[in-house]
């Protein structure tokens, strides 16, 4: 994203302490985000509430998702339980994608598309990434499933990957930057011989499925932009055994695999920047 130091603050959004705070930023010539991404009151209550329905759905699938299933089972649940609660699930036709969830297994790092010859066995890892519009508002997160009995080190790497996650909540606080969330998910990865995808990254989300910021799950401390209140993104860092390095699939233009065909976790969550840290939005 380009700096832009002519960018502006709406007077009487924040206190008047804060937006000294922000001026001083801008005219040092931090990177800030557009005006446009900090929500409003009634937008942040428009946010949470398409968030209860998109954790209650994961609630749902953690309920229901057994071995033997099919993908295309689970894409039939998303959409079931979706558009009863008066909802639309947002993955659906976005972009051309045919389905109402990615389902990654093992070595798909994301963007799995359901099909009913994708059967669920034991020892898999199965990412469910699930998305809700709600009267306007997006709301985004992802949870990782353990089929049966799955082997110690695939275990493990799927419990780093939430980790990673976790601290990058911890780390997305207001006034710090972005960079700062990347660096400290990156270290936590490479303590544990593990590596973190560079070619995906979290994003804005809320008034759009897709907006600014861009959040990336390395980097250096310092770096990117300033985190401010009003924001919403997701933090969803995927963690490879392996290599870092990627493909898409040519037959489909949308899965995503493991260059070296090692697994891979990811964990996804949605939080709002408040004045005082953040709150975790989807789980």
């Amino acid at each position: 994203m380009k700096k832009n130091n002519k960018q502006r603050f709406t007077p009487g959004c924040y206190s008047n302490e804060i937006e000294d705070r922000i001026q001083k930023l801008r005219n040092a010539g931090a990177k800030l985000p557009p005006r446009k991404v900090l929500r409003t009151p009634e937008q942040i209550e428009g946010i949470r509430e398409s968030a209860k329905i998109n954790t209650a759905l994961l609630d749902h699938i953690a309920e229901h998702i057994r071995e033997g299933m099919s993908t295309e089972e689970i894409d039939k649940m998303v959409f079931d339980f979706t558009t009863a609660q008066g909802a639309t699930p947002a993955p659906l036709n976005y972009n051309g994608y045919p389905k109402s969830v990615c389902t990654s297994i093992n070595d798909v790092v994301c963007h799995g598309i359901p099909s009913p010859t994708e059967i669920l066995h034991n020892g898999d890892i199965v990412n469910v990434d699930v998305s809700t519009i709600y009267k306007g508002y997006f709301s985004d997160a992802s949870r990782m499933f353990m089929i049966g009995e799955v082997k110690p080190e695939i275990k493990k790497l799927v419990e780093v990957a939430k980790e990673c996650m976790e601290i990058g909540i911890a780390t997305a606080q207001p006034w710090a930057r972005l960079g700062d969330v990347g660096a400290a998910i990156q270290k936590h990865a490479e303590a544990h011989g593990y590596s973190v995808v560079r070619d995906l990254c979290g994003h804005g989300v809320g008034i759009k499925f897709h907006e600014a910021p861009d959040v990336e799950h390395f980097g250096r401390p310092g770096t990117k932009e300033v985190i401010l209140p009003g924001m919403t993104f997701t933090i969803e860092p995927m963690i490879n055994m392996g290599t870092y390095e990627v493909f898409v699939d040519e037959a489909d233009d949308w899965t995503i695999f493991t260059d070296d065909g090692l697994p891979s976790a990811q964990w996804e969550s949605m939080i709002l920047i408040t004045e005082n840290g953040n709150e975790v939005l989807t789980s």
